[in-house]
Parts: C-alpha cells; sequence; structure tokens
C-alpha cells in the first residue's frame, strides 16, 4: 500500500496527516512547532503518525509539506543580505517605492516606511540600457561591472538579485550580468527578474526579485536539512512543497524560486476547505482558518479558489500569484490587554505562541490570550490532543481575572466574553474584506471553520455574517495538511504584452498563449511531472487603453480558437460592470498573459461515516456548564468520533475530536453529514 503524509507547520503546531491512498483511511498528529528548527517537529509529527497508523516509514511514498519559512523570514526580518545590480539611474528604485501607504486618513504622518530588503550600499548599477521593444540602446559594460561587483563581495552579501530596466522585453543583459557574477562570486546564489517575474512595472519586478534572493539562503537551508532528515529518518519518500497559489514544487524548483512559498501555508488550507465544501456539496464558501496564532480568510465560488496576482507580506505587496487569503492576527494564542490610555480591550497581534503559549497550557505562560478565555467560558474542556495537553483552569482564570481588574468589568466571564466578542469582530473585519468588498453578500455563502481554534468560533461567525451552514470539517485541526496531500503540481508561464486587443488577430493570441504553454510544460517535465497528465488553465490582464490597473480574465480551455479576442473583451466587460457598475468607451489593452500548468490531482477516496439511528446517547461524555450572552447554560459534551451521519446535536453543546473543539451555541443545532462534516444551522422553529 502507499502512504502519503501532509505536514502543515503553523505558528503553535505542526500538523500531520497521513492518508492511504488506496483506502482514503486517514491517521493524524499534532505536535507542538519547534521554531529554531522546523524540521524537527515535521519529522517527530510523521513519526507519531506512522506509529498511529501501525506502519513504517519506509511505506510513505510522498511527503507534501505547506511551510511559513519563506513568510517569517520576511515578517521577522531573518532574510539574507541581498545585493542588488540595477541599471544605472535605478539605484533607489527601492527606496522609491510606490506613494500608496496604508492605514486610514493621515495614516503618513506616523506611518515608519518599512526598510527595504536590499539596502543602497549593497546597490550597484550597471552601464547599460534596453528598450521597452527589447533593443539593445547601450551595450553592457563588462569591465565597470566587474570592479563594482567588488563592493558586493567586500559587503559580504548572501544573494544578488539583477533586475534591469526592460530586460523583460529582452533578458540578454540580465543573463550576461548572471554569468560574470558567477564567475566574480562563484557559489553566491542568483536571481534573475527575467526568471522570477518577467513582467513590466520596474518597482514591483525588482521587489519580487529582491524578496526571492531575501529569502532563498533560509528556505535553501531550511529543504536541505528536511530532505537529509527524512532520509535519515528511513524514508524513501518524493518531497514536495506547497507553492503560494495552490499547487506543489519540487525541493530543487522551491530553492531556485522560494518566493512562491510566501503563502504556502494558508493555501493548504484553502485547498483542504474546498475538499470539505465538496464533499457536504457547497459551490460557494468563505474560508476560516483559526490556529495558534493568526485567523486566515479566504473566498471560493464553484469549488475554484481565487487566484490573486499580489501576495501582501507585512507592508511588502509582493507580485507572485497566490490563493487571495487575508490574514489577521487573531489566533487562540493571541494576547488581550488593556491599554493604560482607553481601557478598552484589545486582542492581538501579540501572540504567546508554542513558547510559552497560553496561561492555561500550563507552560509558564501568564499572560491572557482568547485559548484562556474560551477556558474560562467552558468552551475548552480540561483536555486537549487525545489528551495530550491538559488545561490549567485555574491559571487561566487568573489571567483573565487581570484583564477584569484593568477594565473595570464585573467579573472574569465578562472579560473572556469580551476577549472572544472581540477576537470574533477582528475576524469578521478580514472577511468582509474578500466577500463584501469584493462585491459579494456573505450570506450566499457558507462558512467552513477550521484549525485548532476554529470550529470554537465558527457559530458565532456565522450569527454575525449571516452564513449558513457553518460547516466544520472531520479532523479541521489538521485540514491544512489534508490540504497539502490532496493537491497537485502546478506551474505557470507569463509574458508582458501591452497591446490593443482590437489590434490581434485570434491567430497570432492562440500562438502567444501556445509559446507559454510550452514554456510552463517543460518546467513541470523537469521537476518529473509526464506532459500527458497536465491540464491548462489560460489568463489574460486586460484594461482599458490609459488605465492604471487592470484585472485578470481566465478563458475557457476550449475557447483559444477562434472568437478568444472577443471572449476577453467581453470577459473583461462583464467583470468590470461587476466590480465598478460602469464600462467606458475605450479600446481594451493586453496587458500580460499567462498560462498555468497544473498536474492531474491523484483521486484518494473519501470514507463516509456509518448511518446512525438518531440516538447520540453513546457519544455523550458528560454534561458541563457554559458561560453565554451573560448567564451560564447546562451543556452536553459529545465525542465526536462517536457521531454516525443523521444525527443531530442540539446547542448548547461541545464536539470534541484529537485535535480540535467545535461548540454549538444555543438555538443552533449540527447535524452529522455522510461526509462526516458538522453542519451547523440555526434550530428551526
Amino acid at each position: 500500500m502507499a502512504y502519503r503524509v501532509g505536514v502543515d507547520v503553523g505558528g503553535t503546531f505542526t500538523d500531520v496527516l497521513l492518508i492511504n491512498e488506496e483506502s482514503g483511511r486517514t491517521w493524524r498528529s499534532k505536535v507542538p512547532s519547534t521554531p529554531e528548527d522546523q524540521s524537527i517537529g515535521v519529522l517527530y509529527g510523521i513519526q507519531k503518525a506512522c506509529r498511529e497508523a501501525g506502519i513504517d516509514q519506509g511505506e510513505v511514498s510522498h511527503v507534501l509539506h505547506g511551510t511559513t519559512v519563506a513568510t517569517n523570514a520576511v515578517l521577522e526580518g531573518k532574510g539574507a543580505r541581498v545585493g542588488l545590480i540595477t541599471t544605472r539611474g535605478f539605484r533607489q528604485v527601492l527606496q522609491i517605492a510606490r506613494s500608496y501607504v496604508p492605514g486610514g486618513l493621515a495614516g503618513w504622518i506616523v506611518w515608519p516606511k518599512p526598510t527595504p530588503l536590499a539596502s543602497l550600499e549593497n546597490t550597484i548599477e550597471a552601464e547599460e540600457r534596453t528598450s521597452t521593444r527589447g533593443e539593445i540602446i547601450e551595450p553592457l559594460d563588462e569591465d565597470d561591472l566587474r570592479a563594482k561587483l567588488q563592493t558586493l563581495r567586500a559587503n559580504d552579501v548572501a544573494s544578488v538579485c539583477i533586475s534591469l530596466i526592460n530586460s523583460f522585453a529582452n533578458a540578454e543583459h540580465e543573463l550576461r550580468v548572471a554569468a560574470i557574477v558567477k564567475e566574480e562570486m562563484p557559489g553566491i546564489p542568483v536571481s534573475l527578474s527575467t526568471t522570477v517575474l518577467p513582467e513590466m512595472r520596474e518597482y514591483e519586478r525588482t521587489l519580487t526579485t529582491v524578496a526571492n534572493g531575501y529569502v532563498q539562503v533560509q528556505v535553501g537551508n531550511y529543504v536541505r536539512n528536511l530532505e537529509e532528515k527524512i532520509r535519515a529518518g528511513g524514508l524513501d519518500a518524493e518531497l514536495a512543497l506547497l507553492r503560494s497559489d495552490g499547487g506543489l514544487t519540487s525541493p530543487a524548483a522551491s530553492i531556485e524560486r522560494p518566493v512562491s512559498l510566501l503563502m504556502s501555508g494558508p493555501a493548504g488550507g484553502v485547498t483542504g476547505a474546498t475538499w470539505a465544501a465538496k464533499a457536504s456539496q457547497q459551490g460557494n464558501f468563505l474560508s476560516f482558518d483559526m490556529g495558534g496564532t493568526s485567523t486566515d480568510v479566504a473566498m471560493v465560488m464553484d469549488y475554484k479558489p481565487k487566484i490573486a496576482k499580489d501576495t501582501q507580506v507585512g507592508d511588502l505587496k509582493i507580485r507572485v500569484s497566490s490563493v487571495d487569503v487575508r490574514t489577521v492576527g487573531a489566533g487562540g494564542g493571541s494576547i488581550a490587554h488593556v491599554p493604560e490610555l482607553t481601557r478598552a480591550l484589545r486582542v492581538g497581534p501579540q501572540s504567546a505562541g508554542a513558547v510559552p503559549g497560553p496561561a492555561s497550557y500550563g507552560k509558564g505562560g501568564t499572560l491572557p490570550t482568547v485559548t484562556d478565555a474560551n477556558v474560562v467560558l467552558g468552551y475548552l474542556p480540561e483536555e486537549l490532543a487525545g489528551g495530550e495537553i491538559r488545561m490549567d483552569v485555574a491559571a487561566a482564570r487568573t489571567a483573565v481575572a487581570s484583564l477584569a481588574e484593568a477594565a473595570g468589568l464585573p467579573d472574569i466571564e465578562t472579560a473572556a466574553a469580551g476577549v472572544i466578542a472581540v477576537v470574533n469582530e477582528n475576524i469578521l473585519g478580514a472577511i468582509r474584506l474578500v466577500s463584501v468588498q469584493q462585491g459579494y453578500d456573505p450570506r450566499d455563502f457558507a462558512l467552513i471553520a477550521f484549525g485548532g481554534a476554529g470550529p470554537l468560533h465558527g457559530n458565532a461567525l456565522g450569527k454575525l455574517l449571516g452564513s449558513w451552514p457553518v460547516i466544520i470539517p472531520p479532523s479541521p485541526g489538521v485540514l491544512n495538511a489534508y490540504g497539502d496531500v490532496m493537491t497537485s503540481y502546478r506551474e505557470e508561464a507569463a509574458r508582458t504584452l501591452v497591446r490593443s486587443l482590437s489590434s490581434m488577430s485570434d491567430t497570432e493570441l492562440g500562438s502567444l498563449f501556445e509559446q507559454l504553454r510550452v514554456t510552463a510544460t517543460d518546467r513541470l517535465i523537469v521537476q518529473g511531472v509526464a506532459a500527458d497528465e497536465l491540464s491548462y488553465a489560460y489568463k489574460a490582464d486586460v484594461r482599458y487603453h490609459g488605465q492604471g490597473f487592470e484585472l485578470t480574465i481566465e478563458l475557457p480551455t476550449d475557447g483559444l480558437g477562434e472568437g478568444v479576442t472577443d471572449t476577453l473583451a467581453s470577459g473583461f466587460d462583464a467583470e468590470h460592470q461587476r466590480l465598478f457598475s460602469f464600462l467606458l468607451e475605450a479600446d481594451h489593452e493586453i496587458v500580460s498573459l499567462t498560462v498555468v500548468a497544473i498536474h492531474t490531482a491523484t483521486e484518494i477516496p473519501s470514507v463516509p461515516i456509518e448511518q446512525g439511528t438518531g440516538d447520540i446517547s453513546a457519544a455523550l461524555i458528560r454534561t458541563t456548564e457554559i458561560w453565554v450572552e451573560g448567564k451560564r447554560h447546562e451543556s452536553a459534551l459529545y465525542d465526536r468520533g462517536l457521531l454516525r451521519a443523521g444525527d443531530v446535536v442540539s446547542g448548547p453543546a461541545i464536539i470534541v475530536e484529537m485535535d480540535s473543539t467545535a461548540l454549538v451555541l444555543p438555538d443552533h443545532e449540527a447535524t452529522v453529514d455522510p461526509s462526516g462534516c458538522l453542519l451547523i444551522n440555526p434550530t428551526r422553529s
């Protein structure tokens, strides 16, 4: 039998899911993350899952891994010292950046501009020039370049990035500069903008290339270290990493282009949520992944996650395709506090993380967190993760009591309820960004709640949004790892064009798409993927002539022949009308073309659960008390593993399993779907 392992490393826990490819049976493990070396937690989690399944590690054929190494390197400012080579006159491209400043009105007064990933002292200028049409205006001065490279070598840069003006139109000078760098600075990794992002807009292209070099050393060290430890641990499995756009990539490709991993972790969650949506037949949904440190939200329509052209990491918007996920610093470990100035309760974005963790974990943490508030309100039982974690209720109450005193609240329960209300509103704001702000009504979508903390807050978020049903997938705490297992290899090729649509024929446009299709295919063949197992998506960025932004329009795979230009124009008009409620009488202009090559995913069968009789008494563990809406309620505590298809759990109720805990509020009920999902809806009157 063949087994696959999905691994997702979070800020607090590392989740591992082992799945039998033939039967679909799964085993899961949840272990504390090891920030000092993430591979330690990964290997321990794999070993634990294999022990649970009673198999030898040598039987694992694939290890599919979503990682936050690249993201953390950028957020924590711990990337490599980068050397940047630009065209003469463009040395300060990262310092000038764009004029946009995040935040509200007058935010520019207090907003500290982020430090560029490549400093001016490590930026040199090449004497050369290429036109927008790709013509060589000024040849490269190689002797001058070799002399200037001595500055980068003296400054001990660990990575060199090359971004020359208009190189997207002609890569000749960048390729030559790269060759000279390798001669003068052997062993130093080199990133070329024509490889990382061959598109116009100098700032975005340079920033993305520099981001690639900034995380390349750290990602490379991690991936190589993980591969070595996997082999040393007795696993002869194929290792693949999850890209930001939800596809897989090989270790070698991830080391060459690590910028594609910046949203690796959240992408796995959206893939897993899509599986749960298909199982419960909910085509349109909002996903809500609440872990220990943060919450990731996304919107999916017709089982297709929205892919954005940009990835936001901290204050930087990096031009790399990713699942359109918004992140807010609201997790189970988010610390609640009361600022002296306002005396108003605040939650996050600071987190207690895995060490020392919430006060209730009994590992030395003393600050009140969202998890502590859930313990005080009775939503979390005293044991978590199958008994591996025992909650310290007294410590949780002591921590939350400090909030009640600081905020002048009458009792601990009111303070804890305030923490939950604030964190729910924080998450609500993020969900509105991917729904209401994009022109969609959340009431037209289901809500899928997962992650270690998501099922505790899903019912409350459903009430705030009006999104029903609230779906709690099986193994919600390790759903990101499940998504890693279910995904497939993916690559893309893009080209800047900037042509009037009316000046292009269907044949010319089809030919350009075909060239990109071959490029994307070749990139996957190098990674060991068979060409006859690929499918393709064709996209174009289109705008009105004179506009400063464009919309991405996806073409039907069978629509690249006659009428493709008309299809693009009508698709753009429809999307522009939906987003902005008006159209212009102006020429359509193609800015760029993209082809995505996708490997056909291995179909892993789902395991339907046994049909129940309607009697759920066997699943009842005991009764307990919870605090909801200012008063105590008697609540039943159920073992999810003993619930069967068709069973209905009426709220208030708590449903526990190894990796997560779900809360069903009063006047709501959870129905067990044959897929194993819990579907929470308001109780019918």
